[in-house]
């Protein structure tokens, strides 16, 4: 199970969404294909971030498990979580994890470019991944994407998510590219120099971006990050604020797989805020 299921009675509260770490192995290394969001966005307003966003009612729709590739161990309840972190790859970044029907071939880049009206048609939310699928006779890959990491932002936050985190290999040809709508910029770069980056200051990076990439940090290639998902616990992060003598303080439990965390944090609901939210 990828992480612990949300009590029912939360859904008023909690918002459930998806992010997908989509990587490959570039000439410096593992990559990882991030986007620069909006600075007039609600949420992490010029950050870098991972492709994501909220699961839409839509994707819990029961006619797109006639157009699901099979797998193994099939979590039902993340169904609509793996919908979700495929259409925003699509959107948000012009990767699309589908093959067709027929063929049972992956997407070339040829096709995707034949699919651009229907990524526009998900950036104006217009459409649906059933009626994207039916009327493109397509399976979405849900094989492909890996857990890799469960986020829950904590209690008495003003806006709360319930975030998957995956990982998934970028389909031969898939290039990315931001949406220039809600990300008005892109890159496909090394977790070390993307961590480098926020370190100096030269980005912008939020709390559990950056533990996500100090995580895919502990892999060099696409074979050892795809193999540690395979093979690691997800436990549910719900980050604990405590306030000490010395400040408010940020922690997370240690057996989720970032080691020893506990960073202080400014004092302002703000600052908190952005440290604990997807």
């Amino acid at each position: 199970m990828p992480g612990e299921a949300i009590n029912k009675n939360d859904e008023n509260k909690i918002i459930p969404s998806s992010t997908v770490l989509i990587i490959r192995d570039g000439v410096s290394g593992l990559e990882v294909f991030m986007v620069v969001r909006h600075h007039q966005i609600d949420f992490a307003a010029g950050a870098l971030v991972f492709p994501g966003g909220k699961v839409d009612k839509s994707d819990y729709d029961k006619k797109l498990n006639q157009h699901l590739c099979e797998e193994e161990n099939s979590d039902r309840e993340s169904i609509p979580f793996k919908i979700a972190a495929i259409r925003e790859c699509f959107e948000e970044a012009n990767v699309l994890f589908a093959k067709n029907k027929d063929k049972k071939e992956i997407i070339s880049s040829d096709e995707l470019f034949k699919l651009k009206k229907w990524r526009d048609a998900f950036i104006n939310e217009s459409t649906s991944m059933y009626e994207f699928a039916r009327l493109e006779n397509l399976l979405f890959s849900i094989d492909a994407l890996i857990p890799f990491s469960h986020w829950v932002t904590p209690e008495k936050m003003q806006k709360r998510f319930d975030t998957r985190f995956y990982i998934a290999v970028a389909p031969k040809g898939h290039e990315g590219q931001h949406d220039g709508n809600e990300s008005v910029d892109s890159i496909w770069i090394n977790p070390q120099q993307a961590l480098d980056d926020c370190l100096s200051e030269k980005r912008n990076i939020i709390f559990p971006t950056r533990l996500n990439l100090e995580k895919l940090n502990q892999s060099k290639t696409v074979a050892e990050a795809i193999n540690n998902a395979k093979n690691s616990n997800i436990v549910t992060v719900t980050p604990l604020i405590e306030k000490l003598d010395e400040g408010i303080f940020i922690t997370i439990p240690k057996e989720a797989g970032y080691g020893e965390i506990k960073e202080v944090i400014n004092h302002q609901r703000a600052s908190i805020e952005e440290k604990v939210t997807q």
